[in-house]
C-alpha cells in the first residue's frame, strides 16, 4: 500500500517540491523554510514536532519500541545568498530553481514518505524520527547534524541515520570525504591609489598566493582535491584596499593529503607575503597574514559490509538497481565519525547544475527512489505483524 501511494502522489509530490523551494534557505536563514517543514510534520501527525536550539525540524514518528530508533533526514539550506530568485519555472518536465535538486528534492522525499507510512498504516517495531537540517553546505559546517549528534536531547539515542540529498537512485554513500576550510586575510594600511602609490598591496599578494597554490600537485590516489571559491577585497578602483582574503576548500579521501595541502596552503601565502614587503620595503609598509579555519568536516567510513550498507544494496536490487557505493561530504559525515551507522542516498529523479542559478531537477523516475529509500527505513525499522 505504501508504495501504491507513493506512485498515486507523485503530482502531490511535485507540488510540495515546488513550494518548499520557493520558500528561501540561505546560509544561516533557514527558519522560514524550516516552518514549514514544521508545519507539514505536524499535519501528518508526526509526534513533539520541533525545532531544536540549532534550529533543525524534528518529528517523531513511534513504533512499539525505541529499539532501534532510526533518523532520516534531509538539509533545509542552500548555497545561494539572501535575495537570490527562487521561484520555479518550467521547461518541459524539468523544474528550474537555485536549490531545486540539491536539497529541496530531499525534503520533498521526506515528506512524501512520511505522508506513505501515514496512509497506508505502517506499524513499526522500532521508532523512525524525521529530522530536516540546517547548516549542511558550505560554512554552515554541517552544525545541524553535529547538533543533533553531540549536543541535542537525541544525542547517544540514535542507532542508524540516512541523510537523503540530492536526486538518483544508485548512490549509497557510506565512506565520509573530510575537508577543511580556510578564510585566507591578507592585511595592510591600505590608502590612495595615486597618493599612496608604492605601499604594500594585499591584492598583489594574495594574487601571487592564488598563482602558486593552483599548482598544487595532487595525486593520482587518494582522490584530492582544492578550490579557491571566494575572492573579496576593495571598496573602489582607485583605492589601495587594506584587505584581501579568499576561501579555499581542502578535500581528500585521506587527512594526511588534507595536511599536506595546508602546509603548502601556509608556505604558498607566507612567501607571497615576503616578497610584497620586500619589493615595497623604502614605502616603510608592511603587510601580515592571517588563516582562520571556517570549514572542518570529518571522515570515516561505514563498512560495506555493515547491516546499514547491505540492507541498501539488498532493497536497490529487489527493485532492480544496480547500487554504486561511494565517498561524499554530507550530513552522514558526522555520525558516521563517531561510529553510528549511516549512509547518504538520492532521493530518485535527476538533476544538473548544482549550486548554480541554472540548477534543474526532473522528477522522471521518483517514485523508484522514494520506494527504495522506505524499503530500507522499514528494513532497519521493522514492520509490526
Amino acid at each position: 500500500m505504501a508504495f501504491d501511494f507513493l506512485d498515486r502522489a507523485a503530482e502531490e509530490t511535485t507540488a510540495d517540491l515546488i513550494e518548499i523551494c520557493e520558500i528561501p534557505a540561505p546560509p544561516f536563514k533557514e527558519q522560514a523554510r524550516a516552518l514549514l517543514l514544521r508545519s507539514r510534520f505536524e499535519q501528518l501527525n508526526l509526534k513533539n514536532v520541533h525545532l531544536d536550539a540549532e534550529g533543525n525540524v524534528i518529528g517523531v514518528r513511534s513504533g512499539a519500541s525505541d529499539d532501534p530508533t532510526v533518523v532520516i533526514s534531509a538539509h533545509l539550506d542552500t548555497v545561494f545568498p539572501e535575495g537570490t530568485d527562487v521561484r520555479v519555472r518550467r521547461e518541459g518536465i524539468r523544474l528550474l530553481a537555485p536549490g531545486i535538486g540539491d536539497n529541496v528534492s530531499g525534503l520533498a522525499a521526506l515528506i512524501a514518505l512520511a505522508k506513505a507510512l501515514k496512509y497506508s498504516d505502517v506499524r513499526t517495531r522500532g521508532s523512525l524520527i524525521f529530522v530536516a537540517t540546517v547548516g549542511e553546505e558550505g560554512e554552515g559546517d554541517l552544525r545541524g547534524a553535529r547538533y543533533l549528534f553531540t549536543k541535542g536531547p537525541l544525542a547517544g539515542h540514535i542507532d542508524a541515520f540516512i541523510s537523503l540529498d540530492g536526486p538518483g537512485i544508485e548512490r549509497i554513500t557510506h565512506q565520509a570525504l573530510g575537508s577543511r576550510r580556510y578564510r585566507v586575510s591578507i592585511i595592510g594600511p591600505g590608502g590612495h591609489s595615486w597618493g599612496d602609490f608604492g605601499i604594500v598591496n594585499p591584492v598583489y599578494a594574495l594574487g601571487r598566493a592564488i598563482a602558486r597554490f593552483s599548482t598544487y600537485p595532487v595525486p593520482d590516489s587518494p582522490r584530492t582535491t582544492y578550490n579557491i571559491g571566494v575572492i573579496q577585497s576593495g571598496k573602489s578602483v582607485n583605492s589601495i584596499p587594506q584587505i584581501a582574503s579568499m576561501d579555499v576548500d581542502l578535500r581528500s579521501a585521506s587527512i594526511g593529503e588534507i595536511a599536506k595541502m595546508e602546509a603548502f596552503l601556509k608556505r604558498v601565502v607566507h612567501e607571497a607575503i615576503s616578497e610584497e614587503n620586500t619589493q615595497r620595503a623604502l614605502s616603510g609598509t608592511r603587510l601580515r597574514g592571517e588563516m582562520k579555519l571556517i570549514g572542518d568536516r570529518p571522515s570515516g567510513e561505514t563498512p560495506a559490509d555493515s547491516p546499514i550498507v547491505q540492507v541498501a544494496i539488498k532493497a536497490s536490487r529487489a527493485l532492480g538497481i544496480e547500487p554504486r557505493l561511494d565517498r561524499s561530504s554530507t550530513d552522514a559525515n558526522i555520525p558516521i565519525s563517531l561510529g553510528i551507522p549511516a549512509i547518504t542516498i538520492g532521493s530518485g529523479g535527476s538533476s544538473g547544475s548544482s549550486h548554480s542559478l541554472h540548477e534543474w531537477y526532473d522528477p522522471t523516475g521518483r517514485e523508484l527512489g522514494l520506494k527504495r529509500a522506505l524499503l530500507i527505513l522499514l528494513s532497519l525499522v521493522g514492520i509490526e505483524s
